[in-house]
């Protein structure tokens, strides 16, 4: 069954080049209610444990480094249809692919450094928000 929340992050980049507030915008503007929210950092060892499930591939330590290197914004989203019209509105990881219009093609740099992170299931949507927040601090 579907659920109507999803997770994302502002990834250090778009972060250090000051798009919060503009990306926070496209979301609510996009039918998203904002559940949680927080400007926090990941340590390395946040970032692997976070980033597991990549850890045979090649770029997993590059991940790794990109996102324990500055702050980021977490936050759970409420929507119908959450976590497919997220991807949607985030757009393809390669900024050169994404639609005209999506949060990457608008403020990502490259595949690795891509503005944005979204959970790609309903069964992740629930895992990483859990990572991040409390239950007390969803609303």
């Amino acid at each position: 069954m579907a659920t109507n929340r999803t997770f994302t992050m502002i990834k250090p980049d778009a972060v250090e080049d000051g798009h919060i507030g503009a990306i926070l915008e496209k979301i609510t503007a996009s039918g998203f209610r904002i559940v949680a929210l927080k400007l926090t950092q990941m340590t390395v060892a946040d970032a692997q444990e976070f980033y597991a499930v990549h850890s045979e591939r090649p770029f997993y330590g590059e991940l790794v480094e990109f996102m324990s290197r500055g702050p980021i914004v977490a936050a759970v989203l409420e929507k119908e249809n959450a976590v497919e019209d997220f991807r949607t509105l985030i757009g393809a990881t390669n900024p050169a692919e994404a639609a005209e219009g999506t949060i990457r093609k608008m403020f990502a740099k490259s595949v690795g450094e891509n503005a944005v992170h979204g959970s790609d299931s309903d069964e992740n949507a629930a895992i990483e928000s859990a990572f991040h927040f409390s239950g007390r601090e969803m609303f």
